[in-house]
């Protein structure tokens, strides 16, 4: 491990939790590529003495531009057949953050995230209104058909069940400053209107320069009845512990409380990374106090469900 500094930054990413583990699958190889190219992305802001905020903002629109990803792009489709995206972001700093919930034909809904976080007094608009504060600011709009073209183009790319559900990032900048951002196409088939975790603050998003900055991936409704990302930075701010045993312990109670399947990636105030799940799989990558650049299909924490 890198040596720590508080001019040190750190930054991880994921792209998605579930399936089975097979390191040798072409697919898997092709994420973890991904994944490490737009960490390299991402170190190149934080480097440069940039903020955590344009970090995980950049991140999570490039998984978002995607197709091995289900957020942007690689979205699934509702039970109807239609894209509906939700995404989040929220600073650390400040507390502040924004959330967009089944928005329809938002190419980046990360970035409209960020513009209800900067240009509202609120946290989370949904649906039509969303889509249309979107166009009134200029936020790049496509087509119900451009989802679709990219997910005919992902099941020529993916093999058969491994296409699995949300992005997400979370940085620590040489100030001090954490942020996280979290993107997803939802649940294949899920009911029209069907909002999950990830754009709800403190369940799959969570950013606090006290606690930690988290960012959930699963099954949305299991981090929703736990508020799991706020959990986590309770355990940190509240309890004292480190990156890694607030994972373990964060891990731990999503089981024991409702048998919850995903996984989270998340930097504590100090820098350090840590990532944990109860899936077999959780494809993510990380760059810790400013070292090297490495992805992984499971962390080092893991907690097998009942």
């Amino acid at each position: 491990m890198p040596a720590k500094s508080q001019k040190s930054f750190s930054l991880a990413i994921h792209g998605g939790a579930g399936g089975t583990a097979d390191k040798a699958a072409k697919t898997e190889q092709e994420v973890r590529r991904e994944l490490h190219d737009i960490l390299e992305a991402g170190r190149e802001i934080l480097a440069n003495g940039g903020s955590a905020l344009d970090a995980v903002t950049l991140c999570v629109r490039l998984l978002e531009d995607c197709p091995l990803f289900n957020a942007g792009c690689g979205a699934v489709a509702n039970s109807e057949g239609r894209y509906e995206l939700d995404a989040s972001i929220m600073d650390g700093k400040t507390l502040k953050a924004g959330a967009v919930g089944a928005v329809m034909n938002v190419r980046n809904p990360v970035e409209l995230a960020r513009l209800v976080m900067e240009k509202t007094p609120h946290v989370m608009l949904s649906g039509k209104s969303a889509s249309d504060f979107a166009r009134a600011h200029d936020i790049k709009m496509t087509t119900q058909a451009y989802f679709k073209a990219a997910e005919r183009k992902a099941k020529a790319l993916i093999e058969k069940h491994r296409k699995y559900g949300t992005v997400g990032a979370v940085a620590r900048d040489r100030n001090g400053n954490l942020a996280a951002a979290t993107s997803t196409g939802g649940r294949s088939g899920k009911m029209p209107g069907r909002i999950g975790d990830t754009p709800v603050i403190g369940a799959g998003n969570f950013a606090d320069n006290a606690s930690a900055a988290v960012s959930c991936t699963g099954i949305g409704e299991h981090f929703m009845r736990t508020v799991l990302a706020g959990y986590i930075g309770f355990l940190i701010e509240q309890n004292g512990l480190d990156a890694g045993k607030a994972a373990k312990n964060a891990i731990r109670y999503l089981v024991k409380k409702v048998d919850g399947d995903g996984g989270f990636i998340m930097i504590d105030n100090k820098g350090d990374v840590a990532a944990a799940q109860s899936s077999a799989v959780m494809r993510y990558g990380w760059i810790e106090h400013g070292g090297k650049t490495l992805t992984s299909l499971q962390s080092p924490i893991r907690v097998q469900r009942k």
